[in-house]
């Protein structure tokens, strides 16, 4: 393997204002890999003024949306993702990798190449109704968020929620961002039949690091306000201290549980960091553009709670790690939850018995 370029280097990689990732590598299931190297005419112009990545969104019609799984570590076993690939950006996206089942990278593609189901609610409402559906909650945004920017303009995720509202179909909903608040006038009247959860992830407090870890994310403190906004309109709300980044946002766990508390949660969650396949790299290059004294650091206690790599994908410990420092971890996570008063996250129970099978659209409309 050839060793990374000099950080003065024309083809080394370089922050990218608004993005998370820095490069552009291939997926790992790409038979061919593609070398930048400067011959010396006009590289370090191209470099310096190369235009922004853009955001570009692709309509995929979906032959099927609500995932399933049966994974002992996660608390649902069904999902739906409006979207694939996400334009949070968040440089420690453990869905980053599934962009290569694409043919594209986990790196800025990942973020600027975005595939919006078009058809969800469409296809949606065909499950729903089968004969054979078996009822149980739905997450929203397992694996992307499904408030990311462009759901501003694709409102993929408010027609699932009019959809499952409609049936009387509980769900939960997993975000970093303050949109969510715009679908009060749905979440309000199902949390009064107990059909929605709404998790919030804050993983910091401090603006200037998740301007970087998250580039387009709500600000820390504006999730906050959105706690407190789903929680006086009586939506039940939890916050996900997640992930959990040894050594570089780690110190800000008992804040962000404070400040969540205060807020209105009253249930809470954490997962430590996870590096599978491509993102062991693409983590790596973030932090030597972004914190290269603690580096080494960062990555020798991920290593720690990882059973001396940097990813275990052991479903006993992958969302929590092991050894000394992940066990300090869950200590200070249990004790400032008992002081607080949280529950767990995802405990509430939602009422799976109002469940109404949609109608299948009729030509003729509707007469009742």
């Amino acid at each position: 393997m050839s060793s990374p370029p000099p950080p003065d280097s024309p083809r080394a990689p370089r922050a990218h204002k608004g993005r998370g990732a820095a490069s552009n590598p291939e997926g790992r299931f790409e038979s061919v890999r593609h070398q930048a190297e400067d011959d010396g005419w006009q590289g370090a112009l191209l470099d310096e003024d190369a235009p922004r990545p853009r955001t570009e969104v692709t309509d995929e019609r979906a032959r099927s949306v609500i995932s399933r799984n049966d994974s002992p570590d996660i608390a649902f076993s069904q999902a739906i993702n409006p979207y694939r690939g996400c334009e949070h950006g968040c440089i420690y996206c453990f869905a980053r990798p599934s962009h290569s089942y694409l043919n594209l990278s986990p790196g800025l593609d990942f973020e600027t190449k975005i595939r919006a189901k078009g058809n969800l609610a469409e296809v949606l409402r065909a499950e729903l109704g089968k004969p054979g559906y078996a009822i149980s909650p739905i997450n929203i945004g397992s694996n992307t968020d499904p408030y990311q920017p462009i759901e501003k303009r694709w409102r993929l995720t408010r027609a699932a929620l009019e959809l499952l509202a409609e049936c009387h179909h509980p769900c939960t909903i997993v975000t970093k961002n303050a949109l969510v608040e715009r679908d009060l006038d749905i979440l309000a009247p199902m949390a009064r039949e107990g059909l929605v959860q709404v998790l919030v992830s804050v993983n910091s407090l401090d603006n200037h690091l998740a301007a970087k870890l998250e580039p387009r994310a709500s600000a820390p403190h504006r999730r906050i306000k959105a706690i407190r906004n789903l929680a006086d309109a009586g939506v039940p709300v939890g916050v996900l201290v997640a992930p959990i980044i040894p050594a570089l946002n780690d110190k800000d766990m008992e804040a962000v549980l404070a400040q969540a508390f205060d807020a209105g949660a009253r249930s809470a969650g954490y997962t430590t960091l996870r590096l599978p396949h491509e993102l062991k790299s693409l983590f790596r290059e973030w932090l030597a553009l972004h914190a290269p004294q603690r580096a080494e650091h960062v990555m020798s206690l991920v290593q720690q709670m990882n059973g001396g790599r940097d990813y275990d994908s052991d479903f006993a410990t992958r969302m929590r790690g092991q050894g000394v420092f992940a066990d300090l971890l869950r200590r200070r996570f249990e004790l400032a939850c008992r002081r607080h008063g949280f529950g767990r996250a995802r405990e509430l129970q939602l009422d799976i018995s109002r469940f109404v099978p949609p109608r299948k659209p009729s030509p003729q409309g509707e007469l009742f």
